[in-house]
């Protein structure tokens, strides 16, 4: 018999394990962050004591939500497994707007769900030039609640409980910023993954403060970077290219029910801080 249930909290270590296998590239610190932001949003299938499914619907706030982490091992793939336990996971999400970030071949399934495609994100990675700008400093915890609010402004979305852990640095996770005027003008997370250095959430309000930011982070790790670029920001991706960066991985951004859009007075280039929490 498979059970559908909340997962353990340790279990969200195996299954971002089973995310580096898929090639998504979990950062090394991500498993705190996430869990903090929702316990009762992670979900996994089982049967006698294996786990054979997994997705998260984490509730952001009292109207957004966010999917992601949909895996299903290969093994147990077209049984209707991982069907049953999006039905069963996605009903924590209520009446909230569900994002995602789905790749191509599970578009139309996702569409079948009442998502509708909104946009699309491409993986961007390479070596910047590695270049250290004596205006980009590392975020303080003073600065948390400002930054929570830009990337809200910018994306359309508030995340509170998550961004407050997210941009609280650890080991492998620093957010560096850009101040004019003792404003935040630009901002970005990097955190070391299974493979390199991603990029997330990426705040820029023009284009001119974009690349000594990627080439600030470049100057601090010596690893590929990767950051995940929204169509709309497409100065970012044009920097990317000038930096050596290559495309390598596409995703179509999609929501069910009633779709934020980001305030007028937003005129950050904004890239999304991971596609498993929005």
């Amino acid at each position: 018999m498979i059970t559908n249930r909340l997962m353990k909290r340790t279990e969200l270590d195996v299954v971002l394990d089973w995310a580096a296998a898929e090639g998504w590239n979990p950062g090394l610190d991500d498993a705190e962050a996430f869990w903090a932001t929702d316990p009762e949003g992670f979900f996994v299938a089982e049967q006698q004591g294996e786990l054979l499914a997994a997705i998260s619907v984490v509730r952001h706030s009292k109207s957004f939500a966010f999917l992601g982490l949909y895996i299903c091992q290969a093994e147990h793939r077209g049984r209707g497994i991982g069907l049953s336990l999006w039905n069963d996971a996605i009903a924590h999400a209520g009446n909230r707007t569900v994002g995602l970030d789905g790749v191509a071949e599970q578009q139309a399934n996702y569409e079948r769900s009442g998502f509708k495609r909104v946009g699309a994100t491409t993986r961007y990675s390479g070596r910047p030039s590695a270049l250290s700008h004596n205006r980009v400093v590392d975020a303080t915890d003073a600065d948390i609640s400002e930054l929570i609010a830009l990337e809200a402004t910018a994306s359309g979305w508030k995340k509170q409980t998550y961004l407050s852990h997210w941009f609280a640095p650890t080991a492998n996770r620093q957010t560096v910023v850009i101040r004019e005027d003792e404003n935040i003008v630009a901002a970005a997370t990097f955190r070391r993954c299974r493979e390199g250095v991603k990029i997330g959430p990426f705040l820029a309000k023009h284009a001119q403060l974009a690349a000594p930011l990627l080439q600030h982070i470049s100057a601090c790790v010596d690893a590929e970077i990767i950051i995940d670029v929204p169509a709309e920001a497409s100065d970012v991706a044009l920097i990317c290219q000038k930096q050596n960066m290559l495309p390598i991985f596409g995703t179509a951004r999609m929501f069910r029910g009633t779709i934020a859009e980001p305030a007028a007075e937003a005129s950050f280039l904004y890239c999304p801080s991971t596609l498993e929490l929005g």
